[in-house]
């Protein structure tokens, strides 16, 4: 049959479309008195329904996205990773990232900002966690979020404020009052993005558990984006656990859930074994001078040492904590567990987190990269 003859075929065989009755509407800008909604009116619901997100075994998780992100976004989880952002703070020695930045980029980019603790870190401090910003910073907590305020600086110092720094996540649980150079966006960053190439000094990301399925397509994006000479830096908890005097034995709780979240991550499409290759991902895409940084992270306040000590209870509050925020999506996912069968699963992984005769770690693993000064894209 030729094409004439088929698309004649097509046609005779396809049913009319319904057709789509239009809405009332005078031509007015919709106001309520009108009875008809405005376009405000409609975007101010899509950002409540997306702000609501979407309940599951009594969690609420991101409404927005192309893939299911495996962590929830409610108030439990958003005080833990405010905690878990001064955790890293001190095993950083307070460093944001490592890099060699400028002390002034202009443009920052933080992917998966979550409540935007980093990047409002970078607002108020150099890589090296020296104020650049004077005035206090006072923290309120609302029926929804614990929210930020400035004492805002004076118009001339407030002008003086040349770095932009962005944050993006697709959940809105970001704070709403800011320093003006500081902005947050939702967005989907394993979509194509938007953002004008070549653009950003420093890309910058921490602990994309759970989210991204094409690590390879973000760190060619990052490449993208990024201008020349500029920095993308990636951190990450590796959720193995690793044990250097065997005083954590091969069946306890830890160690069995270290294993059993590795495999049901991959499952899920969303390896937590990842990070282990940001360093590879990023000399694929191009980047120079790639730089690969391992910490301890100790599960527990085992340690003699006080600082990491310190580190290790913050840590065990983590995961006490978190165990089921990580575990309830991704095991129904992977292995159709219940909520119950989990918990269940939890309660050993709980008992011996406890026991400081295990001298167990994690490693968090940093890597940075530069875009050769000669790309142009």
């Amino acid at each position: 049959m030729c094409p004439e003859e088929l698309a004649v075929a097509d046609d005779a065989e396809a049913l009319p479309a319904e057709e789509i009755e239009p809405g009332d509407f005078d031509g007015s800008d919709g106001d309520s008195a009108y009875g008809a909604p405005s376009v405000a009116s409609l975007t101010e619901t899509l950002n409540s329904e997306i702000a609501k997100g979407v309940s599951e075994y009594g969690r609420t998780y991101a409404a927005y996205g192309n893939e299911e992100y495996g962590l929830p976004i409610d108030e439990a989880e958003l005080d833990r990773i405010d905690m878990s952002h001064a955790k890293y703070k001190m095993l950083l020695e307070k460093k944001l990232c490592l890099a060699p930045i400028s002390d002034h980029p202009q443009r920052i980019l933080d992917l998966g900002t979550g409540t935007g603790m980093a990047i409002r870190s970078f607002v108020l401090s150099d890589i090296n966690g020296a104020a650049q910003v004077s005035g206090p910073w006072i923290w309120l907590r609302s029926i929804h979020r614990q929210r930020c305020v400035s004492k805002m600086p004076d118009p001339e110092r407030r002008s003086g404020l040349q770095e932009q720094v962005y944050g993006v996540d697709i959940a809105p649980t970001q704070p709403q009052w800011v320093l003006p150079n500081c902005r947050f966006e939702i967005d989907d960053i394993e979509m194509l993005w938007t953002w004008r190439k070549e653009s950003f000094d420093l890309i910058y990301a921490r602990d994309l558990l759970l989210s991204i399925r094409d690590w390879p397509k973000l760190v060619h994006q990052c490449y993208e984006h990024v201008k020349p000479g500029g920095y993308v830096e990636l951190h990450c908890v590796y959720p193995k656990l690793f044990c250097d005097d065997e005083s954590t034995p091969y069946d306890s709780g830890l160690m069995e859930f270290s294993r059993t979240a590795l495999k049901a991550s991959a499952a899920m499409g969303t390896p937590l074994a990842a990070c282990v290759e940001y360093k590879s991902y990023l000399e694929a895409a191009g980047f120079e001078n790639v730089v690969e940084t391992r910490f301890k992270l100790p599960s527990a306040p085992w340690p003699r040492d006080p600082r990491l000590k310190l580190i290790g209870a913050f840590e065990l509050h983590n995961l006490l904590n978190g165990l089921s925020a990580m575990s309830l999506r991704m095991f129904s996912r992977a292995f159709g567990w219940t909520r119950e069968q989990t918990e269940v699963f939890l309660v050993k992984v709980r008992k011996d987190l406890k026991d400081l005769r295990h001298h167990s770690y994690y490693e968090f693993i940093v890597v940075h990269g530069r875009k050769p000064q000669s790309a142009r894209e």
